[in-house]
């Protein structure tokens, strides 16, 4: 078994489930010229029903649109999926301003020739890679349009000008949405069709203390307890509105943590990660208040680590 599938096997995933990936990750092979482009996750996933249901998804060839609010793991968990299916990863973070030619590529000089300069979709086809299409709902028509022949059953792109491609058979396309961001709008009735959609649980104590358990071993069980504690005391203020959710930084919490580990006083570090990511001051007092019935102003790196 590769090392990349001992987290599943942790978390009790179906045997024959991982012996399909093992084998699409035995018969894809990838290619030399990407190989860089494989990359262990900084976090791992953990819930095991998720990691089922995306897993059968992609083996059966269908891509994966990723709902739900902020800090539910929808990018770690696409990062993971590309790890353990042993596929190359490519990025495309939507804004108002992604076209078209971002997606497929553009014509550029090169040898005293006229040649196409290949986005991240077209090489993504090409390599049989994974695509990560972040904030999705964000992306205008003309972006949308190139996806709907490159997701659907014709799994093909025309590039004008140039001739049409058809995707590598391992290529798959991981979407992920927020609800209520500046900016995005409902995907419409089409583009969501040619995805199966998982909407993504809230962060629980138990895959938390799973990441910092998997993170940060010599992490003291105290210690470890407060920075799950802070967590989900925020989650729940931003569920009932009291706060937004920018505070809910599980990046942020991580971040704290390994500044921590490096010296810093536990009070600095969360300030850093958590604390000053609110710029409304009653809100930063709000999570302040958070942060402080959990870690004493006294704290050092000793009591963390």
């Amino acid at each position: 078994m590769r090392p990349e599938m001992h987290f599943l096997e942790e978390q009790g995933v179906s045997g024959a489930l991982m012996k399909e990936i093992e084998a699409f990750a035995e018969k894809y092979r990838v290619d030399e010229a990407v190989r860089d482009r494989l990359t262990e996750p900084p976090i791992p996933f953990y819930g095991r029903e998720v990691l089922e249901m995306a897993a059968a998804a992609l083996l059966q060839g269908e891509n994966l649109l990723l709902t739900g609010s902020k800090a539910t793991g929808k990018n770690v968990l696409a990062e993971n999926l590309a790890y353990m299916f042993g596929r190359p990863v490519y990025n495309v973070s939507f804004h108002v301003n992604t076209s078209s030619a971002e997606l497929i590529g553009t014509d550029t000089f090169r040898n005293n020739e006229v040649e196409l300069r290949k986005g991240s979709i077209y090489q993504c086809a090409q390599y049989g890679g994974f695509g990560i299409l972040d904030e999705i709902n964000m992306a205008k028509n003309d972006a949308v349009s190139v996806l709907h022949a490159t997701l659907d059953y014709r799994r093909s792109i025309d590039v004008p000008g140039y001739d049409k491609i058809d995707l590598h058979p391992a290529a798959r396309f991981i979407g992920t949405m927020n609800y209520g961001y500046a900016g995005t709008k409902e995907l419409n009735e089409a583009l969501v069709s040619r995805f199966l959609v998982i909407d993504m649980p809230a962060q629980t104590e138990e895959t938390l203390r799973y990441i910092l358990d998997r993170m940060f071993p010599d992490m003291k069980p105290r210690a470890r307890e407060q920075w799950i504690g802070i967590f989900l005391d925020l989650q729940i203020k931003a569920e009932n509105a009291e706060i937004s959710t920018k505070a809910l930084d599980l990046r942020g919490l991580i971040a704290a943590a390994r500044t921590v580990r490096q010296g810093l006083s536990p009070v600095l570090a969360m300030q850093m990660g958590i604390i000053n990511k609110c710029f409304d001051i009653f809100e930063k007092e709000i999570v302040r208040d958070v942060v402080s019935t959990r870690i004493p102003d006294d704290w050092t790196r000793e009591d963390v680590f």
